[in-house]
């Protein structure tokens, strides 16, 4: 497995609100740092607009974007014309970074991830058959796809994955954190899906916090503040299980270190973001 770093690490995320957001600079070259020179893209507005300007900045730096983590509100087919043009544009911009995968989340149309997204019978149909239609959108910029569950968005809980993995051919990106949130057993999937995973975010999750989320009693982004998202090895999600999964299936694509954070303000010595990447770094390199 290949070690990646992502920006919401650091605490940089799309979400109003979240959190302190630290500057692109500081988050690139504690990666490069860390011996972490692959990256994923981070959400809109982290690196430039312009792709030229993007690289031009990426190569300053001595950092490679791999990938990138795009929503669509997939259910809707009033509005899905309108979602697979803005997925081409994004599947287009990190094509010109040299990506080489779209990174796909079943987005709820809400700006949060606090709440649940129940489908009906027909949004589900809708789904699945908006699913290949982004996959050609992505495969025409060059670019392999891999469906994202994510709390707060349509593919959340263990059933719907089970769902999305037996009525759809689209790869799978096996986020350890979000299945286990979200009720699943990451390392089961691992373990009997290989062959569907294209993509990896690593992090593992307090039990405690996950299933306050799972209920509702907390909201998202508030346990992501309490410190729902602990380094590999720290939590319940049984990392060292899913590396060992995906070691045993030969898996050779790349792992990014996500461990997603929210900050209260700049971060100090103690509190700075790129110990905890450091340790889940060490741990993944002493597992996979």
């Amino acid at each position: 497995m290949r070690l990646a770093a992502a920006p919401i690490s650091w605490g940089v995320c799309e979400v109003p609100g979240w959190g302190y957001q630290l500057e692109r600079g500081r988050v690139l070259d504690d990666a490069t740092r860390l011996g972490l020179r692959e990256i994923e893209a981070g959400p809109p507005g982290f690196l430039p607009e312009d792709a030229h300007e993007a690289r031009e900045l990426l190569e300053r730096h001595g950092v490679r974007v791999i990938g990138g983590f795009v929503t669509a509100v997939l259910h809707r087919p009033e509005s899905l014309d309108a979602e697979l043009r803005s997925l081409e544009r994004q599947a287009a911009w990190l094509s010109e970074l040299g990506s080489e995968v779209l990174v796909l989340a079943a987005a709820s149309g809400r700006q949060d991830y606090d709440r649940p997204v129940e489908l009906t019978g027909a949004e589900w149909g809708a789904l699945l058959a908006a699913l290949p239609r982004a996959r050609e959108i992505a495969r025409g910029r060059g670019l392999d796809t891999a469906l994202h569950p994510h709390v707060g968005t349509a593919i959340e809980s263990a059933a719907s994955i089970d769902r999305f993995l037996a009525e759809s051919e689209l790869p799978l990106c096996l986020d350890t954190g979000h299945v286990f949130v979200g009720g699943g057993d990451p390392a089961r999937i691992a373990r009997e899906h290989p062959q569907r995973i294209r993509h990896v975010h690593l992090k593992d999750a307090d039990g405690a916090l996950s299933l306050a989320v799972r209920e509702r009693r907390v909201p998202y982004a508030a346990a992501v503040a309490k410190g729902l998202y602990r380094p590999l090895g720290d939590g319940d999600a049984r990392i060292a299980d899913v590396l060992a999964a995906l070691k045993t299936s030969g898996y050779a694509g790349w792992g990014v270190l996500e461990q997603d954070i929210a900050l209260a303000g700049p971060p100090t010595e103690a509190s700075d973001p790129a110990r905890e990447v450091a340790r889940s770094r060490d741990f993944a390199r002493a597992h996979a």
